[in-house]
């Protein structure tokens, strides 16, 4: 008979992807120096649940801040990119990411591989039936007039399938989420901020649990203190070469 083959567990590598994953595929940040929020306050009321439902001017801004969003237009980045890589090399490989522009699955990530806690800007929903159809579709609609597009099923007012400010996380999400920070034997924290909860508060939680934490951001986060690397340099250089280590390393 031969030897049973080696059931050794590879260690699982969790990156947590922020706004600044993706603004070398030109989609700024929003708390960052240059950030959307901090160039424009009165930007988060367009994507806040109370202002957006009840105030169709809202909505009808909101729509065309969509329309000229840089999301639809991006492609993925050195640093989407390296990730692939990276699980291409056979290391177990889970994003979870804070953003909505769904370039980890446009590198070419599986989408059982990528865990979106903010939901996904290509999408939307009607709040009504909770029907969900392409973004695309919607934008069409307003570029052919329709200011304020509703759902053509029952009527129901239509939003991004996106978390907005005053809204929940979907509670499934989150709870895989912090079922891989506990399980992880690495976590990347990548391009964020780590300052909106539950989401930051999943590095604390992997570093709790043992992995080792790296954290990747051009700003000091509140969990600098607990990283065992802390790299300030531009994601799109330091990613790749920090995943191309690990790939060796394994």
């Amino acid at each position: 008979m031969g030897s049973p083959q080696s059931s050794v567990r590879r260690p699982l590598v969790a990156i947590l992807s922020g706004a600044g994953m993706s603004t070398d595929s030109g989609i700024p940040d929003y708390r960052g120096p240059q950030g959307l929020w901090r160039r424009d306050p009165e930007a988060e009321k367009l994507v806040t649940y109370d202002f957006y439902m009840n105030d169709p001017e809202i909505r009808r801004r909101s729509w065309r801040m969509r329309r000229e969003s840089p999301v639809f237009s991006a492609r993925p980045n050195a640093a989407h990119h390296a990730v692939v890589r990276l699980a291409g090399t056979g290391v177990p490989v889970r994003v979870i990411t804070q953003n909505v522009d769904g370039l980890h699955q446009a590198a070419g990530l599986p989408d059982r591989k990528v865990l979106e806690l903010h939901g996904s800007a290509r999408t939307v929903v009607c709040t009504g039936c909770a029907d969900r159809t392409t973004m695309a579709a919607a934008l069409e609609r307003v570029g052919a007039g329709d200011p304020d597009p509703a759902c053509t099923r029952c009527g129901g007012i239509l939003k991004s399938a996106t978390v907005m400010f005053g809204e929940s996380l979907d509670p499934e999400v989150l709870a895989e989420a912090v079922r891989i920070a506990q399980v992880c034997d690495v976590l990347i924290a990548v391009g964020t901020s780590l300052q909106v909860h539950p989401a930051a508060s999943l590095a604390g939680l992997a570093a709790e649990h043992g992995a080792r934490l790296v954290i990747v951001n051009a700003e000091p986060t509140p969990y600098d203190d607990l990283a065992n690397e802390v790299i300030r340099t531009p994601i799109g250089q330091s990613l790749p070469a920090l995943l191309n280590a690990l790939a060796r390393d394994r």
